[in-house]
C-alpha cells in the first residue's frame, strides 16, 4: 500500500476538507482529489462522504484511518531504527520564522543539540504563515517550532514560552501613540487574512476573531514580508508577539512601524510540536532541549 496515499488520506480525514488538507500537505487540491480516488479504487471502497460542508469518513474510511495512522507510525519508527543502525541519524526541524536557535533556555539550541548528538544530520525547513505545523502533518518534518493555537489533533506539544501580543501599526496611525489598545478599537480597520483552507483555529487567532466567527475583511497574505508591506503601504493592521516584536518572526521591525499592546488578546505561545506516536529518540532529545522542564501536553483524542 502506498504510504504517500495514506498520508494524504489521513490529512483529509483530520481536516474534514480537501482544501485545508491540500494546504497542510503543501499541494493543490486537484492532485489530492485524484490521489484519494486512486486509493478508493485500489481498495474497492468509498472512503469519504463528500458534501458542500466538507468530508467525513465512511465506515470503511474510519477503519482505514486507524490502520493508516498505525502503518505510518511504524514506517517512521522503522526509518529511525535503520538510521540509528547505520550510525547516521537525521532530524528535520520545521520553523515558522521564530528563531529555532534561541528556542531553548540559557544556551544556543543548535550548539546544545550538536554537543549531545555530534554527527547527526540536521535539516531546518522554514514555512510561510499558511501552515502552522510547518509540514509536520504532511510528514515533511520530524518536529516543529511553531506558535499555538491551531488544530493539534494527533500531536503532542510543549510550551517554550508565552508572549503577549500587540497590534502592528504604521507609525503615523492615529492609534500608534496609545499605550494600550483593545480589539474593539480596531473594528473599523482592514486585517490580514490567510488563503482559504488554512487551519481555522490558527486563521481566527491571527485575524483577531474567535473560532467559528466571521473573519475580518482584508488582503490575503502568506508571509511576514507581505504583512509588513501591507501595513506600510495600505495601513492594514496585523498582530505580532511583544518583546521580540517582528524580530521574533525572523524580521527586524521595519522603519515606520510600531507595535501597541492589546489588552484583550490571548498570549501567543511558542511551542514545540511532534507526532504523538513518533518514537524517534533524536526528536525527543530535541524536545527536551527546546523546552526543558516544560509541561507536556498530550495529543487530543
Amino acid at each position: 500500500m502506498d504510504l504517500r496515499l495514506l498520508r494524504y488520506f489521513v490529512a483529509v480525514v483530520e481536516e474534514r476538507h480537501f482544501g485545508r488538507a491540500a494546504t497542510r500537505l503543501h499541494m493543490t487540491q486537484p492532485p489530492l482529489t485524484r490521489a484519494i480516488k486512486r486509493l478508493e479504487g485500489d481498495l474497492g471502497a468509498a472512503l469519504l462522504h463528500r458534501s458542500a460542508a466538507g468530508v467525513t469518513p465512511t465506515a470503511a474510511g474510519t477503519a482505514l484511518y486507524d490502520e493508516a495512522r498505525a502503518l505510518l507510525a511504524q514506517a517512521d519508527h522503522a526509518r529511525a531504527r535503520v538510521a540509528a543502525a547505520a550510525g547516521v541519524g537525521s532530524i528535520t526541524i520545521g520553523t515558522l520564522g521564530d528563531s529555532v536557535e534561541r528556542a531553548g533556555a540559557g544556551t544556543s539550541l543548535a550548539a546544545a543539540f550538536r554537543r549531545r548528538h555530534p554527527g547527526v544530520n540536521v535539516r531546518v525547513l522554514e514555512a510561510d504563515l499558511t501552515d502552522p505545523t510547518i509540514g509536520l502533518r504532511a510528514g515533511l518534518v520530524d518536529v516543529a517550532v511553531t506558535r499555538a493555537p491551531f488544530e493539534d489533533t494527533g500531536l503532542s506539544t510543549r510550551v517554550i514560552r508565552s508572549e503577549p501580543v500587540g497590534v502592528v501599526l504604521r507609525a503615523d496611525d492615529p492609534l500608534a501613540g496609545r499605550d494600550l489598545l483593545r480589539l474593539a478599537d480596531l473594528d473599523d480597520r482592514t486585517w490580514f487574512r490567510f488563503p482559504d483552507g488554512t487551519d481555522p483555529v490558527w486563521h481566527a487567532y491571527w485575524n483577531g476573531t474567535g473560532p467559528g466567527e466571521p473573519l475580518r475583511e482584508g488582503p490575503e497574505v502568506r508571509t511576514v514580508h507581505e504583512c509588513i508591506r501591507g501595513v506600510l503601504w495600505h495601513g492594514t493592521v496585523g498582530l505580532a508577539p511583544l518583546g521580540h516584536e517582528l524580530a521574533s518572526m525572523g524580521h527586524e521591525p521595519a522603519d515606520g512601524l510600531t507595535v501597541v499592546p492589546l489588552a484583550d488578546m490571548p498570549p501567543s505561545r511558542l511551542i514545540v510540536a511532534w507526532h504523538a506516536d513518533d518514537a524517534n529518540p533524536l526528536l525527543h532529545s530535541f524536545v527536551e532541549l527546546a523546552a526543558p522542564g516544560s509541561r507536556r501536553q498530550r495529543a487530543p483524542r
